[in-house]
């Protein structure tokens, strides 16, 4: 029954650029990110973390320093929960991408969008991106579980379209429905996954105070969902 934190990077030049930087080398946070990084850090700094899993791409490991920063926290590297890899996609302008006829499948028809290969960069389907996501989340989720506990708190620190795909599973959606959500930079969005079903806590969070994911010890009663809708902060 742990709780996961879904943290997508800080924004970056590429980003402000309307570019898709996708496994583009050398991305890292404009000062605007390191600002983002930096007061999503404050915030969760009361929250224990039992470790934290992050994309290999520079963005997400920039951020990763601010979330840990002044922390003993175990960081782990896991492509697992990389960036989708757009392939021939990969650096250009999304306004270019916009008139090509594969756009409109990314964005009506997701589960059918595989996208074009490339020399230089890997290519997948949307589809390919949200299982092996999903299947990264299960498996450090069982991890943290058994080191810590049914109520450790962990992070995953990745990209938009890859949390969002994450989401998506975790509401019951088909992969058609992720493009509803919304997943911006430097948000917090999280998850308590449990025997029987997800919960979805937050979605795109980037400013509620946090201290209602800092695990109590009742927390075995959040298998089962409260009928009304309960009475917490975020109910």
């Amino acid at each position: 029954m742990t709780t996961v934190l879904l943290l997508r990077h800080g924004r970056t030049a590429a980003n402000a650029a309307g570019l898709l930087a996708g496994w583009t080398e050398g991305v890292g946070l404009d000062d605007t990110g390191k600002e983002q990084v930096t007061a999503l850090g404050r915030r969760l700094r009361d929250v224990p973390l039992a470790g934290v899993v992050t994309s290999p791409l520079q963005r997400c490991r920039e951020t990763t320093d601010a979330i840990v920063s002044g922390r003993e926290v175990e960081v782990t590297v896991d492509e697992g929960v990389g960036e989708c890899h757009y392939g021939g996609w990969t650096n250009r302008p999304l306004k270019e991408l916009a008139k090509e006829d594969l756009w409109r499948t990314v964005q009506d028809h997701p589960s059918a969008a595989t996208f074009p290969a490339s020399e230089q960069y890997r290519h997948e389907s949307i589809a390919q991106m949200q299982l092996r996501a999903v299947e990264t989340m299960r498996h450090y989720d069982a991890h943290f579980e058994h080191q810590v506990g049914a109520h450790a708190v962990w992070a995953l620190v990745s990209h938009g379209d890859v949390i969002k795909s994450i989401l998506a599973e975790c509401l019951g959606e088909h992969i058609d429905q992720f493009q509803r959500i919304t997943v911006g930079p430097a948000s917090l969005s999280a998850v308590r996954l449990t025997a029987t079903r997800p919960f979805v806590l937050r979605i795109n969070d980037t400013g509620s105070d946090p201290a209602d994911l800092v695990p109590k010890s009742d927390q075995a009663k959040d298998a089962e969902a409260t009928v009304g809708g309960g009475s917490t902060a975020q109910g």
